[in-house]
């Protein structure tokens, strides 16, 4: 014999919103109600799992607000972590590499058989530049 559709009531649909809104996972909330499957509950109940946690959140929202305009420091500062991106970040190198980058160029003859009046003329702008900021950070 099949079972009967399963038809909800008010107070269930509370106590859905409510566990919900407290982030409950939803085979404990079917398992408190008698269901067997989190499927169904999903199907009867989508909009009180879905709107629980928003009203929950925006109601909280609202009261760190009015704590945070009545002069709560600490207030204050949760909410701007949380809604303005501020944070209490300290940069730290990632690497430990040079801030700098140094080209390495093999030589196609020896150095020391090179004449220096042979050599100023292939030294690039860009290699002068990169001697010079190496230097500035000694």
């Amino acid at each position: 014999m099949a079972r009967p559709p399963f038809k909800p009531t008010d107070e269930q649909r509370n106590l859905v919103k409510e566990l919900a809104a407290v982030g409950a996972p939803h085979k404990l909330i079917a398992r408190k109600l008698g269901i067997r499957s989190p499927k169904t509950l999903r199907k009867h109940f989508r909009d009180e799992l879905d709107l629980g946690s928003m009203e929950v959140n925006a109601h909280v929202a609202k009261y760190l607000y009015q704590s945070a305009k009545a002069g709560n420091v600490e207030a204050q500062k949760s909410w701007l972590r949380s809604r303005a991106g501020w944070g209490t970040h300290t940069r730290h190198p990632t690497t430990d590499r040079p801030p700098f980058i140094v080209a390495h160029e093999e030589p196609n003859e020896p150095c020391c058989h090179e004449n220096p009046d042979e050599i100023l003329p292939r030294i690039t702008s860009s290699s002068v530049r990169q001697i010079l900021y190496a230097r500035r950070d000694l």
